[in-house]
């Protein structure tokens, strides 16, 4: 049996030193966040920034939805993979954080390709099925707890082969541990299950940053 290697912090280092440079507004976004404190965890990997675009321009997407802004660093390393005519619409319930991210999507010339949404989520894909929208590529990095929910509105927003991606599946390496049983994680382990069990789509979960479920729909 094959064994995986320990991803290291110098591991990590190599890797990026080997792999196409980020933009400099996506540096700038990362010396941002790296001030902030306990919150920057918020913010995806690099790795899976380049996992994201990617797959992309893999698929031929078009349009993206994000559900948790941040800082901007995952929607606008969406935006730099997507062709002229695409479009990220993110959203997130934090005016104060959307204006920091709209900030780098401006200073990047990339407003024409990022729309942000300032409301609770779930209100606003609620807003969005009325128009009956779809997209290619769902990115959800928000409240774990509302996770499920949040899928199942976005299975109606998309369609057939089309990838729904959450981050964060694998909470700090937590959710295999029995030892480990709070709240957030046990969360996160009821909805591993539920992705797992669902017929409705093909899955698999990622090691990459804290873990990326993929969801292709079937």
């Amino acid at each position: 049996m094959l064994k995986n290697i320990e991803v290291t912090q110098d591991l990590l280092d190599y890797i990026y030193k080997h792999t196409k440079p980020l933009h400099h507004v996506q540096k700038d976004i990362l010396i941002h966040n790296k001030n902030l404190g306990e919150v920057q965890r918020m913010q995806i990997a690099e790795t899976q920034a380049h996992f994201l675009q990617l797959i992309i321009k893999i698929n031929n997407v078009k349009n993206c939805l994000e559900i948790g802004t941040f800082t901007g660093f995952s929607a606008l390393s969406m935006a730099l993979a997507l062709p002229d005519d695409g479009k990220v619409i993110t959203l997130d319930h934090d005016e104060k954080i959307i204006k920091i991210a709209k900030n780098f999507f401006k200073k990047a010339d990339l407003e024409r390709k990022i729309e942000t949404i300032v409301a609770p989520a779930t209100d606003s894909l609620k807003k969005i099925a009325l128009v009956k929208q779809k997209f290619d590529l769902i990115f959800i990095d928000a409240d774990k707890g509302n996770y499920i929910n949040y899928y199942e509105s976005c299975l109606d927003l998309t369609s057939k082969r089309s990838l729904i991606i959450f981050d964060n599946v694998l909470w700090h390496g937590d959710v295999y541990k029995k030892s480990v049983t709070d709240k957030q994680t046990n969360i996160m382990r009821d909805f591993n299950k539920f992705i797992k069990d669902d017929k409705r789509i093909e899955k698999f979960i990622l090691p990459i940053g804290d873990g990326l479920t993929v969801c292709r729909k079937l």
